[in-house]
C-alpha cells in the first residue's frame, strides 16, 4: 500500500467518523417530531376550549400528561420539567401561585392555564419574529393540553 493510499484511507475514515458523530449529536437532541397524546382514558372535553384546566389534581391525567410531556416537551424544557436553560422553566408558570390565599390561588392558576394553552396551541416567537416554540394546535387535543398542564402543576407542587 502506497503512502497516498494510506492517506486516502485515513481521510475516508475521518470523514466517516465525522458523519457518524454528527448523526449521534443530532439524535442526542431528541426526537422533535410532535407526538399525539393518547387521552382516551380521560373524560372527553368537547370541541369548545376551556379557560381552566379541568384535570388539575387528576392522577390519571397527570400520568398521561407526564407521558405527553416526555415525548413532546422534554427535549427543550428538560426531563421531569426541570429546565436546563435551553427553554423557559415551565415550573415557574404556577410557582408564584403556591403561597396565595385560596381565591387568589385559583385566579392565578386560571391565568397560567390560559397563557399555557395559548402558547402551546399557537407557539411563540421572539422579538425578532423567529419561532422559538412551534404551535401544537394541529397535534394536541384539548385533553392533551390540559393533561400536560396538570402534570406541570403537580411537578411544581413537588418542587416547592
Amino acid at each position: 500500500m502506497s503512502l497516498s493510499d494510506a492517506g486516502r484511507r485515513a481521510r475516508l475514515f475521518s470523514a466517516s467518523l465525522l458523519l457518524t458523530l454528527s448523526a449521534a449529536v443530532v439524535h442526542a437532541h431528541g426526537d422533535v417530531t410532535p407526538h399525539p397524546v393518547d387521552t382516551h382514558a380521560l373524560t372527553q372535553l368537547g370541541s369548545e376550549w376551556l379557560d381552566a384546566d379541568p384535570y388539575r389534581g387528576n392522577e390519571k391525567a397527570i400520568e398521561i400528561g407526564a407521558e405527553g410531556y416526555k415525548h413532546n416537551c422534554a427535549a427543550c424544557h428538560g426531563l421531569n420539567a426541570v429546565s436546563g436553560g435551553m427553554a423557559p422553566d415551565l415550573l415557574r408558570l404556577t410557582s408564584d401561585c403556591a403561597g396565595m390565599s385560596a381565591d387568589s390561588k385559583a385566579s392565578c392558576l386560571n391565568d397560567s392555564d390560559e397563557y399555557f394553552r395559548d402558547v402551546v396551541l399557537n407557539g411563540k416567537k421572539n422579538s425578532e419574529g423567529r419561532v422559538t416554540m412551534p404551535g401544537y394546535e394541529t397535534v394536541f387535543t384539548q385533553e392533551a393540553v390540559w393533561a400536560i398542564k396538570a402534570y406541570l402543576d403537580k411537578r411544581t407542587e413537588e418542587v416547592n
